[in-house]
């Protein structure tokens, strides 16, 4: 038998904790290669802010896992946030909850939804009960494949889809909708359960302090599972392939090999959990193939027809994009398109986790159901019509269920004018917004606070109007801002929330980076052209928006700044850029630019690295306010992002601590972090990586450039970060023409997803 590849056992508990500020995926940089799915954080530049989170949304840093900025999958990271939590007792649980707990809850929610849907594959279904269309029927097929009714290599033999979706036809009435459920504190792991886990880890040489991450990840089941299969430990955050076969090796012994059916399946999982903290939903099977070659695999193509067979991941069959890309050249040369039979491409097989794949179709359902269903609600003649692309915006919302506006800072102002008209005229309207800063902002646009909301507010139901009798928002109009943040999951909730006839206007700019979790639900509405697009013709003001304005379209253009609005200092190092960063936050911009320390905002490529987040923090810390750390490494009056759920941060001071735990004062929210999540959903906050401060602005803001990030640069982070002052940008640049290069090349296709083309219809 083939020994296993010289592994190790899991390391120490910090090395599979939850680094918060590293939940999140990439969204920069092309699909990866062979090597990055076998694993995007081995290596790469430590500050590389577009490799995706630390492995599993918990990573090692000793390790020498990448320290990406990313955010991590939606809702994976989310639940580890939550699970970490503890429990409550009943008359807890009855209690009001906060802000915080609210958002746990309603992760849980989600993820109970989704081990429902997991648990149902245990009894028959029809396509149309539950879910509807094309997802109904892609969860009788797999089922299928999993009772034996059907062999997995029919999933492979099967024709190639003959064309795109189709629209949905007119819809039958709706059942009743159920009410949904109230949110529920989160509950904490069995204590006999957690116990019982320790001790298989114990034989197995894991330490037992990741005992309490196995049992929410593997149930109280976790202690028969792990000793029936011990490569389940890869269900761990923070647990890679190689400490998995040393936890094998150490429980099997010489029975267990690198072939070994329950490696390779528990392999290929892994594979697209990382894929997702990247931002994919599906990955291209030659990739994962590629990717377990490198981990020892000899025969990939079994092992993945193993993993299907047995249900851990589902296959799919895009025959669409090679056309697309010749329908698309063609096009532009001015010729007509070829007809789908010339091409002579084979069609790509991908592969991907239930959890994404049902997401996507619920999403692509719902949003043909909103678009079918749209219906005159109310006299729109009557609507002050504005001017320009406000007009536009204004009637399209009229007349379609689904409608997409695009548009940089400035532009806001034309979804906050359409709230306040649908308003005028009687009607439910509502803005969602990513951030609490966007929140304010809209609120302000609109001059009602009770028109805006967060999205993550609203999903856990302790923001906006609340449900109906049936379960469903109680808007009319939904206009959701910051649309490139919304990962698919949450996306497929919030339309399965939206009752028949709801207007959803999806407003953003695309020149963004992308959402914390998995899939880019706004560049594929837009690449399908599944609905009406408008877009914004309102620029954004001043030097700052010049500058950016210019980025997004691949210019880096010098801008006259007469009141010093956009500032570049050079730097020959690491080590120079944090002594600039730190006199500029504490010194510089207060003096010259009037804007105080408290105020200004610090961000870089990376969490790791010498002039990454964490570097940067501590020399701020040491500046701005020095002390011992005597809570946690916090003191009274630091500065700090509280992440309630990965891809979600709220900018917070801290203001005590007692043994509730750290109590933050998060906007005037007061907020007590418990002592056990303080290291995982607490960081300094002087400084952020662009994913982190995506969907919010400050008044002034410096972007730190240090040499080691040129590899790590492209047009979205740049117009990220550069975009997130409104008075003042200054630039500590030290990667010489690496910038203007990053900024020249065209944005890339950089994650694998389906939607598009399950929104795609036929041309004509």
């Amino acid at each position: 038998m083939t020994a296993l590849p010289r592994g190790e056992t899991p390391g120490s508990p910090a090395a599979a904790s939850d680094d918060a500020d590293d939940a999140t995926p990439s969204a920069d940089g092309p699909a990866p290669s062979a090597g990055e799915a076998a694993g995007a954080a081995d290596g790469g530049s430590p500050t590389d802010d577009d490799a995706g989170t630390d492995e599993t949304a918990g990573t090692d840093e000793a390790a020498g896992t990448q320290d990406g900025s990313g955010s991590g999958s939606g809702s994976e990271g989310a639940e580890d946030a939550e699970d970490a939590d503890g429990g409550t007792d009943g008359a807890d649980a009855a209690a009001p909850l906060s802000e915080a707990e609210a958002e746990l809850a309603a992760q849980r929610e989600l993820r109970q939804r989704i081990e429902q849907r997991k648990a149902e594959r245990e009894g028959p279904i029809t396509a149309g009960t539950k879910l509807s269309g094309k997802a109904a029927d892609l969860l009788a097929a797999v089922r299928a494949v999993e009772s034996g009714e059907q062999s997995a290599g029919a999933f492979f033999d099967s024709p190639a889809p003959a064309g795109p979706r189709r629209a949905a036809p007119a819809p039958a009435p709706a059942p009743p909708r159920t009410p949904a459920p109230p949110p529920t504190a989160p509950q904490g792991a069995p204590p006999e359960a957690v116990a019982a886990t320790a001790a298989v880890l114990a034989e197995g040489g894991a330490p037992a302090a990741l005992a309490g991450a196995a049992t929410e990840a593997l149930g109280a089941q976790a202690p028969d599972a792990l000793r029936a299969d011990p490569w389940q430990l890869l269900a761990v955050p923070g647990v890679r392939p190689e400490q998995a076969d040393g936890f094998a090796l150490a429980l099997l012994g010489a029975a267990c090999g690198p072939d070994d059916e329950r490696r390779s399946a528990a392999l290929v999982g892994w594979l697209l959990e990382q894929a997702a903290l990247r931002g994919h939903t599906v990955l291209d099977a030659a990739q994962v193939r590629a990717a377990l070659t490198e981990r020892a695999v000899s025969d990939p193509e079994a092992a993945v027809r193993h993993a299907v067979a047995e249900g851990a991941v589902l296959v799919f069959q895009d025959g669409q994009e090679q056309e697309e890309e010749q329908d698309g050249g063609a096009e532009q040369d001015g010729q007509e398109s070829p007809e789908p039979e010339a091409t002579a491409e084979p069609v790509r097989v991908l592969l991907g986790l239930d959890r994404y794949a049902l997401a996507e179709e619920s999403l692509a359902d719902g949003l043909a159901r909103l678009v079918s269903t749209c219906e005159k609600d109310a006299d729109w003649s009557r609507a002050d019509p504005g001017s320009g692309s406000t007009a536009e915006l204004i009637r399209a919302a009229a007349a379609h269920g689904l409608v997409a506006h695009t548009g940089g800072e400035a532009a806001r102002a034309e979804p906050a004018a359409l709230i306040t008209a649908a308003r005028e005229l009687g009607l439910r309207a509502l803005g969602a917004t990513h951030s609490v800063d966007g929140r304010h902002r809209l609120a302000a646009a609109t001059g009602d606070p009770d028109r805006a909301v967060t999205l993550a507010g609203l999903l856990a139901g302790t923001e906006g109007p609340g449900r109906d009798e049936e379960g469903a928002f109680a808007v009319d109009l939904l206009v959701v801002l910051d649309a490139p943040q919304l990962d698919v999951e949450s996306a497929a909730i919030l339309v399965e929330s939206l009752a028949d006839g709801t207007r959803l206007v999806l407003s953003g700019d695309p020149g963004v980076l992308g959402s914390a979790g998995a899939g880019r639900v706004f560049a594929d509405v837009l690449a399908a052209r599944a609905c009406p697009q408008v877009v914004s013709r309102t620029p954004d003001p001043g030097p700052i928006g010049e500058l950016v304005s210019g980025i997004g379209i691949g210019e880096l253009n010098q801008v006259e700044a007469p009141g010093k609005e956009v500032v570049i200092v050079p730097v020959r190092d690491a080590g120079e850029a944090v002594h600039r960063t730190v006199q500029l936050v504490a010194d510089s911009v207060p003096r010259a630019i009037g804007v105080p320390s408290a105020d200004t905002q610090v961000i870089t490529v990376g969490h790791g690295g010498s002039a990454g987040t964490r570097a940067l923090n501590t020399a701020l810390k040491q500046r701005l306010n020095p002390g011992p750390g005597r809570f946690g490494g916090f003191d009274p009056g630091d500065r700090v992002v509280h992440v309630p759920a990965p891809g979600r941060i709220v900018p917070a001071v801290v203001v005590s601590a007692d043994a509730e735990g750290l109590r933050l004062d998060c906007a005037g929210t007061p907020v007590v972090v418990p002592q056990e999540r303080v290291a995982s959903c607490v960081r300094h906050g002087w400084a952020l990586s662009a994913h982190q401060a995506a969907g919010t602005r400050w008044p002034a803001v410096v972007v730190v450039l240090p040499g080691d990030a040129a590899q790590s640069l492209n047009r979205s982070w740049v117009y990220t970060a550069f975009g997130r002052g409104e008075r003042h940008l200054s630039v500590v640049h030290g990667v010489d023409q690496a910038l203007p290069r990053a900024v020249a090349e065209p944005p890339v296709l950089d994650r694998t997803t389906r939607l598009r083309t399950l929104l795609e219809t036929p041309a004509g």
